[in-house]
């Protein structure tokens, strides 16, 4: 595998996560909006946790594709 696909990955690992962050706050604010505020606060840690790995992903990502475009130009 290449290190370009290693970029790609990382870019892919990120969007899941930020789409994994949305998804449970959609889930929270439909529970808040039933009143059931419960299943609305551990959705809304989920989406905490989840936003969490999304902005490590994201630094990941962005480094992978730094360090990429550098070793490209260098050639």
């Amino acid at each position: 595998m290449n290190k370009d696909n290693h970029v790609v990955e990382a870019h892919h690992a990120a969007a899941q996560e930020h789409e994994n962050t949305a998804k449970s706050h959609r889930t929270a604010a439909e529970h808040c909006g039933k009143g059931a505020h419960e299943a609305c606060g551990q959705h809304a840690r989920n989406a905490l946790d989840h936003s969490e790995k999304a902005h490590a992903a994201s630094k990941l990502a962005h480094e992978k594709s730094a360090h990429s475009a550098m070793a490209g130009a260098k050639v």
